[in-house]
C-alpha cells in the first residue's frame, strides 16, 4: 500500500506537464460548453494611487508657491530691464507721435527717439503704457518731472497729421511772404494745428513738401520732351528676348555677354547724367534776362538773380544773410553760411571762390575751401546734393567790359 503511494506522488516531469496540459484543456472546454458566459480575469500593470499625507501637500504647495513667485519676479525684472532703455522724453515723443497719426509704422519711420528702436520695441512699449500699470505709473511720473522747454521741443517737432500735411500743401509753391503766410494759416487753423506747433516749425516742413514736390500746384515734369526714351528695364527686357531667340553658341555667348554689360554701364551712366543734359536744354534760352541781370543761378525750383558784380552763396540764418540762399532750393544743413563768392572780373570773367567747409564742384570739377575755379555760360554749379546752372547774360556783360574775350 505504501509503495502504491509513493508511486502516485512521485511521478515523472512529463507526467505532471501533461496532468497541467489536460487540465486547461478540460477548463477551456467547460467554458466553451456554459455558453462563453465566463469573462477572462483582466490585470493591471498601474500603481494604485494613494492619498497624499499632510506634509506632502504643504511641501507641494510650497514648492508652486516659490516657483509662481519666481517668474513674477523674473516677468518684473524683464520688464524693469527693458524699461530702462526708454526715456522719459521717449515715452512722450511716442505717446504726441501716436495721438497725431494713429499709426505705429507712422511713428516708427518718422518719430526721432534717443535709441533706434525697432518696430516691436515701439508696439510692446505702447501696449505696456496701456495696460500695465508697473510700467505706465513710473512712466507718466517720469513725464511730468520733465522741464517745460524739452516739452515743448518735443511737441513743436511732433509727427504731423494728415489733415495738418493737406493744408500745408495747399500753399503755393511761388508763396515767398516768409512767416508771415504760416503765422495767418496757424491763426486761421487753430483747432487743426497741435498746441506746440509754430510758423518756424511748418515753414521747415513746407520747405520739405516743397522740396520732394508734394504740393497741390506741384507737378513732376517729364525728364525728356523728345522720342520716348528707353529705360534700363526696357533695355534689359529687349536684351533678354534677343537672347532667348539667338541659338545658344559658347563663344557668341561669351561675346554677348561682354556687350551685355557693357551696354547696362552705358545706360547706367547715361542715365545718372540725365538730368543735367536736361537742365543744358532747358537753361539755355536766353528769354530769361532782363537789363539789369548780368547772370542766372538756377536750380530746380528757384532761380537766383546776379544783378551785381559780387554775390555771396550760401545759407541765410538770423545774424548772417547771404545774396543767395540755397535752402530755398532744397534741404541745405550742411552748406556753410558762407559757402562761396561769385565775382565778376575786369576782363568779363566769373571767377567763384570757396569760402565754405565743403568742396564745390564746376562742370564735375571739384574746387576745395580756399580755391577758387571760373563760371562760364551753361556751367553746372554743384553743392551738398544742390545742382544749378550758370547762364550768362552775354549781351549785358558785352556792354559792360568791351574787351571781354
Amino acid at each position: 500500500m505504501a509503495d502504491e503511494l509513493e508511486s502516485n506522488v512521485s511521478g515523472s516531469p512529463g507526467d505532471a506537464q501533461g496532468n497541467e496540459t489536460d487540465a486547461s484543456k478540460h477548463s477551456e472546454a467547460a467554458v466553451q460548453e456554459g455558453g462563453g458566459n465566463r469573462q477572462p480575469i483582466r490585470s493591471s500593470t498601474r500603481s494604485i494611487k494613494r492619498k497624499r499625507f499632510a506634509d506632502e501637500v504643504i511641501e507641494s504647495s510650497i514648492g508652486s508657491l516659490q516657483a509662481g513667485r519666481q517668474m513674477k519676479r523674473t516677468r518684473i525684472d524683464d520688464l524693469m530691464s527693458a524699461a530702462s532703455r526708454w526715456l522719459p522724453t521717449d515715452d512722450l515723443t511716442l505717446i504726441t507721435a501716436v495721438q497725431q497719426t494713429n499709426d505705429l509704422q507712422a511713428v516708427h519711420t518718422g518719430a526721432t527717439f534717443s535709441t533706434p528702436f525697432s518696430l516691436s520695441d515701439i508696439q510692446e512699449r505702447w501696449y505696456a503704457l496701456l495696460y500695465d500699470p508697473v510700467i505706465s505709473r513710473p512712466a507718466v511720473g517720469a513725464i511730468k518731472e520733465l522741464h517745460p522747454e524739452q516739452v515743448v521741443e518735443i511737441h513743436s517737432n511732433a509727427l504731423l497729421s494728415k489733415e495738418e500735411e493737406k493744408l500745408l500743401a495747399n500753399i503755393p509753391a511761388t508763396t515767398s511772404d516768409g512767416l508771415k503766410t504760416f503765422e495767418t494759416l496757424l491763426e486761421s487753423h487753430a483747432g487743426v494745428f497741435h498746441t506746440g506747433r509754430t510758423a518756424r516749425s511748418l515753414q521747415n516742413h513746407w520747405k520739405m513738401m516743397k522740396w520732394h514736390r508734394l504740393l497741390a500746384d506741384q507737378k513732376v515734369q517729364p525728364l525728356y520732351h523728345g522720342d520716348t526714351l528707353l529705360s534700363f528695364s526696357d533695355a534689359e527686357e529687349q536684351l533678354e528676348k534677343v537672347e532667348q531667340l539667338t541659338p545658344y553658341q559658347d563663344t557668341l555667348e561669351q561675346e554677348l555677354s561682354a556687350m551685355d554689360r557693357q551696354e547696362k554701364r552705358t545706360i547706367r551712366r547715361l542715365e545718372s547724367e540725365l538730368p543735367k543734359w536736361q537742365a543744358l536744354v532747358d537753361g539755355s534760352s536766353a528769354a530769361e534776362f532782363d537789363s539789369q541781370t548780368l547772370a542766372i543761378l538756377k536750380g530746380r525750383l528757384v532761380r537766383y538773380l546776379m544783378r551785381s558784380q559780387e554775390i555771396t552763396v550760401g545759407r541765410s540764418t538770423q545774424s548772417q544773410s547771404v545774396d543767395v540762399d540755397l535752402s530755398l532750393e532744397g534741404p541745405a544743413t550742411k552748406v556753410s553760411r558762407r559757402q562761396a563768392t561769385i565775382k565778376l572780373k575786369p576782363d568779363g570773367e566769373f571767377l567763384v571762390s570757396n569760402e565754405g567747409k565743403r568742396p564745390l564742384y564746376i562742370d564735375g570739377r571739384p574746387v576745395i575751401s580756399g580755391d577758387k575755379g571760373k563760371l562760364r555760360h551753361n556751367s553746372v554749379f554743384e553743392v551738398c546734393d544742390l545742382s544749378f546752372m550758370f547762364l550768362v547774360n552775354s549781351e549785358l556783360v558785352s556792354s559792360l567790359h568791351p574787351n571781354r574775350l
